[in-house]
């Protein structure tokens, strides 16, 4: 037995009497191991099985430049909109034989940067980043595409780059969120928008404008603000609170209140509650995500849903195509999956009267 106490090949071969390379092309099941006699190959099994002996993963995935190792970049674990993507993700892969190796990257650019080296040192295969929050540098996400690995960026997506990526559809599901409260009978309508920076922010406006525009609705600009650009994605419960509360010492009113996503809603939740104003009755409240804590909340929130755990394994899927293209030397194609939003109606929203 080795000094680590690890059964090795030459521990086996003592056993048993055979050479160490015969026991190794016997035990990794090596294309030479057919000319071997099945009472050789009897023997040193037996022995290995006898000797408690586990085959190395790392060694062979050396020997052979296959890892069976995926990469998973997290841009913020603590978010509720990453541990669905995971799941599915975790799964897919789980039932291709793959395993992940994740990374953390805490919403910091340079720890991001770091993990990435870290993870292309370990030889993973492929690599999926779930982009859910983190205002980055989007060269650097569209620059992974050259260190040759297969990668999918599940979350967000970016029309003009080279990168492959799983995201809602987040104008139609705006849309449909816009279009729920207008046939409530809301006409005033504020909006909390997303920050400037995510690209989602701005595909969800569009989307809210466009209904509008098709229904001529007036966008009363005095009650759409912004939440700030911040690191930490949790920062917008505070700021949903705090804009609300902005919203109402305004003075203007409004019946029904659409968050960027389900934490600002919750947080506008909190605010119109303080304010001692009652959700749905005085004032309906839309969100956009499902997180969990949407179905959890009192009252439950009305929301947008993106299928997560689908993204999740969908980004799989098309991580692990990608590496048997690059395996069969063909080219690896760019590809902008979108997967549908759907509206789910819960307590937070109600008709006018």
């Amino acid at each position: 037995m080795g000094r680590t106490g690890i059964v090795t090949i030459r521990d086996v071969a003592r056993e048993c009497g055979y050479s160490a390379s015969t026991v190794s092309i016997v035990l990794n099941g090596a294309p030479l191991s057919r000319y071997i006699p099945a009472d050789t190959k009897g023997r040193i099994e037996t022995a290995a099985k006898r000797m408690g002996y586990r085959p190395n993963p790392l060694a062979r995935s050396l020997r052979s430049q296959r890892s069976n190792i995926v990469g998973v970049m997290v841009i913020d674990i603590t978010d509720p909109f990453c541990t669905p993507i995971l799941r599915g993700l975790e799964n897919a892969l789980y039932q291709a034989s793959y395993l992940s190796l994740l990374a953390d990257a805490h919403n910091e650019p340079n720890r991001f940067e770091r993990y990435l080296e870290m993870l292309l040192d370990r030889r993973v295969e492929g690599l999926v980043v779930i982009a859910n929050w983190l205002v980055t540098d989007i060269k650097l996400l569209a620059d992974l595409t050259e260190c040759q690995v297969p990668t999918v960026i599940a979350g967000r997506s970016f029309e003009n780059h080279s990168v492959s990526t799983v995201s809602v559809d987040n104008e139609s599901g705006a849309s449909m969120a816009l279009e729920h409260l207008y046939r409530l009978g809301h006409r005033e309508i504020a909006f909390l928008r997303g920050p400037k920076a995510l690209s989602s922010s701005g595909q969800r406006w569009k989307g809210i404008r466009a209904f509008a525009q098709l229904v001529g609705l007036q966008l009363d600009l005095k009650k759409i603000l912004e939440l700030p650009e911040s690191l930490d994605p949790n920062s917008s419960f505070e700021a949903g609170a705090q804009l609300t509360g902005e919203l109402l010492r305004q003075g203007r009113p409004f019946t029904a209140l659409m968050a960027y996503d389900d934490v600002t809603a919750l947080g506008a939740l909190r605010a119109l509650k303080k304010k001692g104003l009652r959700v749905p009755e005085d004032c309906s409240v839309v969100g956009f995500d499902d997180v969990a804590q949407a179905s959890l909340s009192v009252p439950s929130l009305t929301t947008v849903r993106q299928p997560m755990e689908a993204m999740g394994s969908l980004s799989a899927g098309m991580v692990l195509d990608a590496i048997k293209a690059m395996d069969e030397k063909q080219d690896v194609p760019v590809v902008r999956r979108k997967i549908p939003a759907e509206l789910v109606v819960r307590e937070s929203t109600k008709a006018l009267k």
